[in-house]
């Protein structure tokens, strides 16, 4: 076995993943992923709360260097089916190359969301964003993420104060900064997601306007716009942070709803604010909100 393959091992199903985590972590494991095995959809849960499936398929990733089958029988201590376990190794191939095929750049109106190792010919007027998978959420590659990008491209920034709530790797806050704002504030709860945004802020040179910080310690201005891209029920739980940080004349701009749920989302910031406009992509809704 060459030196650089990767082993996986496989448990198809169990009813109880941490168990299962703590064992092959235990064992060395280079990376865990979590996947329904049953096809049960969990609904979006209330907040704290961080429901599991009842059947879990978990897998792992081991250097070759691993005794895959003494991690089998320690599996099988823990009263899984040996049916249910499954070894072998992953093919060699270059990683690096394989994720710069998967994830190529991507426009929205003037922006580029181009990842780093692609050096295309741009447009003149064309706004470029610098940004690579990472730890936080937010390439573009998400219906949401995109409808926020187009309503930025859209939007006149020049000059204005942009909050952006939950900036998860900072694309909105970057696209912003890059779009005119003159100053950008970009709050997660999240401090992996702080530091992403402000090392990608960095790396497009935009780190002068953006200032990224946790929600609860960066000192909010009231802003000429507010964006958030989280989901639903955060969106409607913020009301009273959103609101206090919005100008009297200015734009809430709301992301990562549902279809389904943009009536009732849009319906919790009434009296305060009504909805101008709406905007879809797949199944996902992007409002506009101003002052009644």
């Amino acid at each position: 076995m060459a030196a650089d393959t990767l082993q996986q091992l496989s448990v198809l199903r169990c009813r109880d993943p941490e168990a299962v985590e703590d064992c092959l972590l235990q064992h060395g494991a280079l990376s865990l992923t979590l996947e329904d095995a049953a096809d049960e959809p969990l609904l979006e849960p209330d907040p704290g709360q961080h429901p599991m499936w009842q059947q879990t398929r978990v897998s792992a990733l081991f250097g070759a260097d691993h005794d895959l089958q003494a991690i089998r029988a320690s599996l099988l201590q823990l009263g899984l089916e040996a049916a249910d376990i499954l070894t072998g190794e992953l093919p060699d191939q270059d990683w690096i190359r394989a994720w710069q095929q998967h994830y190529q750049p991507l426009q929205c109106g003037r922006l580029h969301i181009c990842p780093s190792h692609v050096d295309l010919p741009i447009e003149p007027d064309a706004v470029v964003i610098h940004l690579d998978p990472g730890l936080a959420f937010g390439t573009g590659t998400h219906p949401s993420t995109r409808l926020c990008l187009h309503w930025l491209d859209r939007a006149d920034l020049l000059g204005k104060t942009v909050v952006d709530y939950g900036c998860g790797s900072g694309i909105l806050a970057i696209a912003a900064a890059k779009l005119g704002a003159a100053r950008v504030y970009a709050v997660d709860h999240d401090p992996q997601a702080v530091q992403a945004t402000r090392d990608n802020a960095r790396n497009n040179q935009t780190a002068n306007l953006v200032q990224a910080g946790l929600s609860g310690e960066l000192n909010l201005p009231q802003a000429d716009i507010v964006i958030a891209n989280i989901i639903a029920r955060p969106l409607i739980m913020l009301k009273p942070v959103l609101l206090q940080c919005l100008k009297p004349d200015g734009v809430l701009v709301l992301a990562g709803i549902l279809t389904a749920q943009a009536d009732v989302v849009a319906a919790s910031y009434l009296p305060e604010l009504q909805r101008q406009q709406q905007w879809q992509q797949d199944d996902w809704v992007c409002l506009e909100l101003t002052r009644c």
